[in-house]
């Protein structure tokens, strides 16, 4: 008989050498807000999500939900920090997780997203590997996805970078931003 997943204890904090990532907490929208605004044109091409600047309230609604999701294990969202020289978090860098979760299987797919002017230093390749650690080590994960659009080649790289075998390109498999069918390229690390 399987546990349910409420029952999973899942760390709220994952720290990296330079990277901190923690659970949703209340109280955080409109610091989100602010970073994600300033990441539009940087996310735009690629997350549905980040086509207009949020307010305040409507991310904290967002992270409030996220809080919740974590609890529930829906999905496990994490923000990602610069770690600061004490071990504390410092800058919200962006955000990242385990989502499209399949428990009976054992399966996660790692999203993430980061501020431009932090692109290129490591932090998102930390924080999958934290991420992915996890999975298999705490969460028997038996397989964890990376899933991205073929134009987007510094998250593609990311995938390679940690790991990920590219499995295949799935050919009209979603609608872009743009309301166009898209690609989607599956990289996969499998216990």
């Amino acid at each position: 008989m399987s546990i349910d997943p409420v029952l999973i204890d899942i760390p709220e904090r994952l720290d990296g050498e330079r990277t901190v990532l923690l659970a949703p907490q209340a109280g955080l929208g409109a610091e989100m807000a602010v970073v994600i605004t300033q990441s539009l044109s940087h996310l735009r091409p690629w997350m549905p999500w980040a086509q207009e600047a949020p307010t305040a309230e409507s991310s904290e609604l967002v992270v409030r939900r996220m809080q919740a999701d974590f609890i529930g294990r829906r999905d496990l969202s994490y923000q990602m920090y610069a770690r600061r020289a004490d071990g504390s978090p410092g800058r919200l860098l962006g955000g990242t997780g385990l989502h499209r979760m399949d428990w009976a299987v054992r399966r996660f797919e790692i999203g993430y997203w980061i501020r431009p002017e932090a692109a290129g230093q490591g932090h998102v390749s930390e924080a999958v590997r934290l991420l992915a650690a996890m999975a298999f080590e705490k969460l028997s994960a038996r397989r964890v996805e990376i899933r991205c659009d073929p134009r987007n080649a510094r998250s593609r790289a990311v995938a390679e970078r940690c790991g990920f075998e590219l499995e295949g390109i799935l050919r009209n498999e979603a609608l872009g931003v743009d309301g166009h069918p898209r690609d989607t390229c599956v990289y996969s690390r499998i216990a």
